[in-house]
């Protein structure tokens, strides 16, 4: 049997790598802010977040990684599945959204708001996004059959998790078009009106 040290070491672990991939983003983000994103080599980050290359590639195998890992997603999907059982669907994803990012620190949200424009602002981060949808709707998808009882690959399921992202997605746009506009009561609203059934 593992001695209490060691079985604390793996958690001790990913509470380091989870800072130091942390670290490489932030330094990154400054570092496009300043310099732009083109203009900004992986050295240059490396050198910043004071890591070896090797180490950057260990955590982000490309540069375009580096701006679009999310490191909330598996913090929403954990909040999601412990939201009370009695909420239906979108007001446990609300409830999610307000757990996690309603508790951001300010610095944490903006370079949140930095990152979802630069995705949007770089064509070649705006199509690798774009490719991630599948991914992403499959992810929410598990989530929410889990949490209901069904099938993830049930149409229904699939489509509630498309029209979320979808959410998500014009959330994002909103934010891009207006750089002051609130994240979190874009995405909110949004879903309000999802579940209001999208009038128009």
């Amino acid at each position: 049997m593992p001695s209490p040290a060691e079985q604390q070491t793996p958690g001790l672990r990913e509470r380091k790598k989870a800072r130091t991939r942390a670290a490489i983003q932030q330094h990154a983000l400054r570092l496009f802010r300043e310099q732009g994103y083109a203009g900004t080599t992986v050295d240059q980050i490396a050198g910043a977040a004071e890591v070896s290359q090797s180490t950057f590639f260990r955590y982000f195998p490309t540069k375009e990684d580096v701006v679009l890992y999310d490191g909330y997603d598996p913090l929403l999907i954990a909040a999601f599945h412990a939201q009370p059982a009695r909420l239906p669907p979108i007001d446990a994803l609300r409830g999610a959204m307000q757990a996690v990012l309603g508790r951001l620190p300010a610095g944490e949200l903006q370079l949140e708001r930095e990152r979802g424009m630069l995705i949007f602002a770089v064509p070649e981060l705006r199509a690798r996004f774009m490719d991630q949808f599948a991914a992403t709707i499959a992810m929410l998808a598990q989530a929410l059959a889990a949490r209901i009882g069904r099938d993830p690959a049930d149409f229904a399921v699939r489509n509630f998790a498309g029209a979320v992202i979808g959410v998500a997605l014009a959330s994002t746009q909103a934010m891009v078009d207006e750089p002051d506009a609130d994240y979190l009561q874009l995405f909110d609203a949004g879903l309000a009106h999802l579940q209001a059934g999208l009038p128009v």
